[in-house]
């Protein structure tokens, strides 16, 4: 087993009028020779936009992106002619192909929204783009791994699909709890990072936006010590 551990306040960060933005591996402005990737996943970042603000138009190609907010709603226009909002446990995923053009604005003109954005390396490059959204239930989510994005060649029912063997799952969980994922034969490792509450990986203890990659490693145990909220992001190594 290979520990990869980034606590909250060692990500990058990005401070503009309209967004307040930290990176777990090197964005932007931001560079960290030691933080580029986990295995195929190549971009979290913690987004939070004020109201009014957004992404203006710009464009993406071979990536599969997914964007998950924890509050609030975007504004999604793309190039494909989807216009729609993304709300609180609604997830987005784009295979940007071959190229796509979108924008992503607050949907509030004074309210805060927070999303995770997150970027994972296609397995085929050129493909022709795609775009789908999706609302899970909070309740499928309490104490057990609720599958959130899972691979097309090997899609989990009732997830949205991606154009890469990656699995993407969330977990809220009660204090006390203990709970166990097991990763797919042909993973490189997860990704766990903890979106509220505080957990006890192994004798480490994680709280409010900190995460672990583990890598090299059939199975981990999460156990909770106060309630909380985590995302689990499993993924292939890069080829």
């Amino acid at each position: 087993m290979h520990k990869l551990i980034h606590r909250s306040n060692s990500r990058g960060h990005s401070k503009y009028s309209w967004l307040d933005s930290h990176h777990s591996f090197s964005f932007g402005n931001y560079h960290d020779t030691n933080r580029v990737h986990f295995g195929a996943l190549r971009v979290l970042n913690d987004d939070i936009i004020l109201g009014g603000g957004g992404f203006d138009t710009h464009p993406h190609d071979n990536m599969e992106i997914i964007t998950i907010p924890i509050y609030g709603a975007l504004k999604h226009k793309d190039s494909m002619g989807h216009e729609q909002i993304i709300s609180e446990n609604e997830v987005q995923v784009m295979s940007a192909g071959t190229g796509i053009f979108h924008s992503e604005y607050n949907a509030s003109p004074d309210e805060k929204a927070n999303f995770l954005q997150i970027w994972i390396y296609p397995n085929i490059k050129n493909i022709n783009p795609t775009y789908d959204q999706k609302y899970f239930k909070t309740t499928d989510a309490l104490n057990q791994w609720q599958y959130l994005v899972s691979a097309k060649e090997n899609a989990i029912e009732s997830t949205l699909n991606i154009q890469q063997n990656a699995f993407i799952s969330r977990i809220i969980l009660h204090k006390g709890k203990e709970v166990e994922y097991v990763l797919k034969p042909t993973s490189f490792g997860s990704y766990i990072f903890v979106i509220s509450g505080k957990i006890q990986i192994d004798s480490e203890i994680y709280s409010h936006r900190d995460a672990i990659g583990l890598a090299n490693v059939e199975k981990f145990k999460i156990k909770t010590l106060e309630n909380a909220f985590v995302l689990n992001i499993e993924v292939p190594n890069l080829i």
